[in-house]
């Protein structure tokens, strides 16, 4: 239990992430200076700030990273989440973290190693993990498509379970107003958690033109017996970078250069997500900006 004698300051930060115009985003709780939190504590902590994830900075145990980052939801610690990566990167360099290495930082956390980009404008963009990519059965599709009626699902990709630390059960769409289109309910996310045994599900669906992206993104879980559908979704988003460069880029005018992303359309946010490919890899990247910048006392 959180006790209120003995209180230490600790720097602390709400980041709003993958936006550079406040409100936009998806919001994070960054706490810099996390030594001498248990788990129990952090859990605590992430229950009172409510939001998708909090994550708490301590000193790096391995001599490569700059810093090691524990993320929480709510309900439980994540190996690895995008968006609490770049927040998180994004507080610690406004608080003045210099580097190992020019240009890069280096996390530590549940999946080890995770480098991130600093890039001109403020943006970040972190090197996605690695995925494993399980197809659905037969079977298993055919339930999926009886769970979605009325909505359809598309067939260039067939839907995967993606698992980078965090599980995303990823279902392709016709195209991007199919995608906005859709409204799950909570019984019908849950039974995907539960049937796939993932953290949450991903749709997604291409623009033809490319205007006002290239996709448009998705995310939606069942937490605390709610549904959520989250804002902006990094490691969604380099799931989907995974997937796409598995099936050799289908869609007209996305290639292994890159493309963009929009979240959040339906929750009256302007999520971007930049997606960049070097050497073969995807790097996820975007802006991000401060709202709070203070003090907790804990």
């Amino acid at each position: 239990m959180l006790k209120s004698d003995n209180v230490t300051p600790r720097a602390y930060k709400q980041i709003d992430v993958f936006t550079t115009s406040p409100l936009q985003g998806n919001p994070l709780a960054v706490i810099l200076e996390a030594e001498g939190l248990d788990e129990a504590q952090m859990l605590a902590l992430a229950r009172w700030t409510n939001l998708s994830e909090t994550t708490f900075v301590f000193k790096p145990t391995h001599p490569a990273a700059d810093y090691r980052v524990r993320i929480f939801t709510p309900e439980k610690e994540l190996p690895f989440a995008g968006h609490p990566t770049l927040g998180t990167a994004h507080a610690l360099l406004e608080a003045g973290l210099v580097t190992k290495q020019p240009g890069v930082m280096m996390q530590e956390c549940g999946v080890g190693l995770v480098a991130v980009n600093i890039l001109p404008e403020g943006t970040l963009a972190f090197a996605a993990p690695e995925v494993t990519l399980r197809t659905l059965t037969l079977e298993e599709r055919q339930q999926l498509a009886a769970d979605f009626q009325p909505a359809v699902m598309a067939t260039e990709i067939l839907p995967v379970v993606a698992d980078m630390g965090i599980r995303w059960l990823m279902v392709r769409m016709p195209d991007a107003q199919s995608c906005l289109a859709m409204t799950p309910n909570q019984a019908m996310i849950k039974k995907m958690q539960i049937d796939y045994q993932v953290d949450g599900v991903v749709i997604y669906g291409a623009y033809p033109s490319g205007d006002p992206a290239d996709y448009e993104i998705r995310a939606f879980l069942v937490e605390w017996d709610k549904l959520v559908e989250d804002p902006v979704t990094g490691s969604a988003n380099a799931c989907l970078a995974r997937l796409l460069q598995t099936n050799n880029f289908p869609d007209g005018g996305v290639t292994a250069q890159g493309y963009q992303v929009r979240q959040g359309t339906q929750l009256h946010r302007e999520g971007r997500v930049s997606v960049s490919f070097i050497r073969d890899e995807p790097w996820i990247g975007g802006q991000s900006c401060t709202l709070i910048d203070g003090v907790l006392k804990i």
